[in-house]
């Protein structure tokens, strides 16, 4: 039964309703936005931004994520049934979805992904899913940033109060009402890789500046 209602859940009439739950239930919370305007900035002079944040606090996201819609943002998601629905309320939000993994060594969706932040400027990512560990990003992240020659911009949520699923990453669902803080970290541009010991610095530094921020 419960699988039946997951793949209604990928229809379109079904992914509208739910982004519309979804947003309607957002529209409940204070929102307090902090360090926004280099982003703004950085995008309306013609640059390149990967936003990276956790897997868990992918919530509020599909909310305040509208207001990049002109920017048209491509976001990854998985190829399970879980990133089909993901994908559904993603184009509501205004989001390209793009199916698949981002392994360090490319692929399809790594290349889709790079060639649309080359056309278009943004990109979101989260960088430990579709299924963990929580908290430790792949490499994908990083591959991403320095083919398309982008900015990493690392981003958390915080909530007041909220729910935290019994799932891989604790998925964190706000409570009606609460305040919930999007923190919006300073953009990194990385240096060019140029060892094996490189690459994993730089993913390690992403998953140092966001692992504070995580929920265990």
């Amino acid at each position: 039964m419960f699988k039946k209602l997951r793949m209604l859940a990928t229809t379109k009439p079904a992914s509208k309703i739910i982004y519309w739950l979804v947003r309607l239930y957002c529209m409940t919370f204070r929102f307090k936005i902090i360090n926004e305007e280099p982003l703004l900035n950085c995008m309306e002079h013609g640059g390149r931004v990967l936003i990276c944040g956790w897997h868990q606090q992918i919530f509020s996201a599909f909310y305040y994520g509208k207001k990049f819609e002109k920017y048209n943002p491509c976001i990854m998601t998985s190829k399970s049934l879980d990133g089909e629905i993901t994908a559904g309320v993603a184009r509501h939000v205004g989001w390209y979805p793009i199916r698949g993994s981002s392994s360090r060594n490319g692929g399809p969706a790594l290349r889709e992904m790079t060639n649309r932040v080359k056309k278009y400027g943004l990109a979101i990512i989260f960088p430990d899913g579709p299924r963990g560990p929580a908290g430790v990003s792949k490499p994908g992240a990083i591959s991403l940033a320095q083919a398309a020659d982008a900015f990493i911009l690392p981003v958390y949520v915080k909530a007041e109060n909220a729910w935290y699923l019994n799932s891989w990453d604790k998925f964190m669902i706000p409570k009606p009402f609460s305040r919930v803080t999007i923190v919006f970290c300073e953009m990194i541009k990385l240096p060019p890789i140029q060892s094996e010991d490189d690459f994993e610095n730089q993913r390690k530094m992403l998953d140092d500046i966001l692992q504070p921020y995580l929920v265990r």
